[in-house]
């Protein structure tokens, strides 16, 4: 080596180097800070792109000491993120019994909702409130509409297959078909995202066929009928488990699943969820109930009475899958079992919700669980909740 290429290596190294680290280290936090880890954007030209979630803050820290007894209210990302409601919040948290939200994290629209999400799991956390991530499933207008190709089309109005027309529910929505195996893995990518982001808990909702609209006119790209509806369900749960192992899982059901013994439709039968949940939390809305159920002419009306029944034919038919279980493979114990943690009405529809017909609700599910009782969770979609239903003892006084 010459005297010149010696010194253009010294060159290099003592100035190139340092300075491509500097480089390195003043442009790495702009490019994080400024990748939304899972987006629509996934899907380019029809492929999935697989690789891992990019997330912003490392916290990965779960609540120390999780409720044994979750009480719940749902909380919309648009709530979560208002200033006033959140002290509307903080202020449930001091005077009722509620100890954990449920908030959106993809809703009915298919929007991902997880920007910023980070400090408001650790605020809540701070306050030992124990947060649930939930996600709606296979109703997501955003996906279909970027991959037509996965999603429900209407028969009646596709001529071609490859430009099929999109099939809308009674809401105006579109729908993934339950069968792609895509959807499953784009929706598990999302739930990684937010078990590294900090939630204590992911909860599924929309994990079914839909059961609003002219059903009949429903086209399915993938699902072939071949197999039945509730198959294809209790595969995705399935994969649910397998792919987030050691992380609390819970299911969202009809609240007719207690009671039915078929799939409604709708591909949900109750005893598919036991052995992939850790939570199952049948939808018991009195105001859901067909007039007529059990003789009443109003469900709604008979808030104790419904969810009662409901929640003791849900127990009644576990302790019978157990106990079959059990026979079948000769255990004498069964190592994992899932606890019901109800979504219970608090929202004016059929008749109006006062604080003793949800407090009704509230002792119903404890009546009818005994041992058995994990809680319950309330719904209203106005994110108000009946504080007289649910005041603390020495509040209350």
């Amino acid at each position: 080596m010459d005297i010149i290429e010696k010194i253009v290596l010294i060159f290099f190294t003592v100035l190139i180097i340092p300075f491509s680290v500097f480089l390195y280290f003043v442009l790495y936090p702009y490019q994080v800070d400024n990748i939304e880890p899972t987006t629509q954007e996934k899907f380019i030209e029809k492929k999935l792109v697989t690789k891992e979630p990019v997330v912003k803050i490392d916290i990965n820290k779960k609540l120390p000491n999780p409720p044994e007894i979750v009480k719940a209210v749902y909380v919309t990302a648009s709530s979560v993120r208002n200033q006033e409601y959140l002290k509307y919040l903080d202020n449930l948290f001091k005077t009722t019994e509620i100890n954990a939200v449920v908030i959106d994290i993809k809703d009915y629209s298919g929007q991902i909702m997880l920007s910023d999400i980070d400090a408001t799991i650790l605020e809540f956390h701070n306050k030992g409130i124990y947060v649930i991530a939930r996600m709606v499933i296979f109703n997501d207008p955003v996906l279909a509409k970027d991959r037509p190709d996965l999603a429900i089309y209407d028969k009646l109005k596709t001529i071609d297959s490859k430009n099929p027309v999109l099939w809308i529910d009674n809401n105006n929505l579109s729908w993934i078909d339950p069968a792609s195996k895509e959807a499953w893995d784009y929706n598990i990518l999302i739930a990684k995202d937010a078990v590294n982001r900090g939630f204590d808990e992911l909860s599924f909702d929309y994990i079914r066929f839909p059961s609003d609209g002219k059903v009949e006119d429903m086209g399915f790209p993938i699902w072939d009928k071949k197999v039945s509806r509730h198959l294809i369900i209790k595969e995705f749960f399935k994969k649910l488990r397998d792919s987030l192992p050691g992380f609390k899982l819970s299911a969202d059901l009809f609240g007719y699943s207690t009671v039915s013994n078929d799939d409604m439709g709708i591909g949900q039968v109750l005893e598919d969820s036991f052995d992939y949940f850790d939570y199952i939390s049948p939808m018991v809305y009195p105001s859901h109930y067909k007039s007529g159920f059990k003789g009443y002419p109003n469900p709604a009306q008979y808030p104790y009475e419904v969810v009662k029944y409901s929640m003791q034919e849900a127990l009644k038919r576990q302790t019978a899958y157990y106990d079959k279980l059990q026979k079948a493979t000769g255990k004498t114990e069964i190592i994992s079992k899932a606890k019901f943690r109800p979504w219970l009405q608090d929202f004016n529809m059929g008749a109006n919700y006062t604080a003793k017909m949800v407090k009704e609700e509230i002792q119903a599910t404890i009546d009818a669980l005994e041992n058995d009782y994990s809680g319950f969770m309330l719904w209203n979609a106005s994110n108000i909740y009946t504080e007289e239903a649910i005041k603390l003892p020495s509040v209350g006084n």
